[in-house]
């Protein structure tokens, strides 16, 4: 067996409240295309960040490309291959300009202006938004908001992809435009939906997310999964020569200010 891209072993995570998840084991191999299902408040977008370290277990092990990841050192590596695209477009752009916020990953990554530019260029169009570079980000449609959104996670060049909702309140026409550029992508990826289209078209496996614990409920090439439906603030543009770390989301958003948790996901920052 080859050794998975990402995985949970014995996963707990909780509140003093309530306790998300509990004993959770999760595999991730190269080449999987990866659904994750479950109603709102299952703990999904919980998983998604314990896996690139935005938020950590209390109990189990976090394992990323054969290493135990437990501090934040050790997830920055982590975070310059595997893409997150945050539920909320919001979350994810915060530049004046398109072009701006699909070169800040690259930049991060120690491109130079110029190299980080041609990148941007280059993903924009690959997801038919050739034009939009100099569109101003919050005047975006929400569909618009969600193609460049996945532009700038694209931009970095990921090996593992994760989505959280990605075609979430996306029209019927822009969310088949997003699903057929999700399914030509060469990444590995977890995604998390409520829309049965996107399951149908790219899953290889699907796992249902209920009362802390996974479950492996169908072969999506064989059977549709009932009861799966499309679910229908500005940032100011951070210093883009400086690495943003987690540390600095955590205390910028304790203030309300800063870049917003998709610095988060930068190469060098986290």
């Amino acid at each position: 067996m080859t050794e998975p891209l990402l995985e949970l072993r014995r996963v707990a995570f909780g509140y003093p409240e309530r306790l998300v998840l509990r004993d959770l084991d999760l595999r991730l191999e190269v080449g999987e295309r990866l659904a994750l299902i479950g109603a709102n408040g299952s703990g999904k977008t919980t998983l998604l960040h314990l896996l690139v370290g935005l938020k950590r277990p209390t109990a189990g092990a976090v394992v990323a490309f054969g290493d135990v990841r437990e501090t934040e050192a050790a997830f920055l590596p982590v975070r310059r291959r595997v893409g997150l695209l945050f539920q909320d477009a919001d979350d994810q752009l915060f530049c004046p300009t398109v072009i701006e916020d699909v070169a800040f990953g690259p930049l991060n990554l120690g491109l130079s202006p110029a190299q980080a530019r041609a990148v941007a260029e280059e993903t924009l169009a690959m997801l038919g938004l050739d034009g939009y570079a100099g569109r101003i980000t919050h005047r975006l449609s929400g569909g618009e908001k969600r193609l460049v959104s996945l532009a700038t996670v694209l931009a970095m060049h990921p090996e593992v992809l994760l989505l959280d909702e990605p075609t979430s309140g996306l029209d019927e026409a822009t969310e088949q435009r997003l699903i057929d550029h999700l399914a030509d992508l060469p990444q590995t990826m977890l995604f998390v939906t409520h829309d049965q289209d996107l399951v149908t078209r790219l899953a290889t496996r699907i796992l249902r997310l209920k009362e802390g614990r996974l479950h492996e409920i169908a072969n999506p090439s064989r059977m549709p999964i009932k009861g799966l439906h499309l679910v229908g603030r500005g940032h100011p543009c951070p210093e883009l020569r400086r690495p943003v770390t987690t540390a600095q989301i955590r205390d910028e958003r304790d203030t309300g200010e800063g870049a917003g948790p998709r610095a988060a996901s930068v190469a060098s920052g986290g």
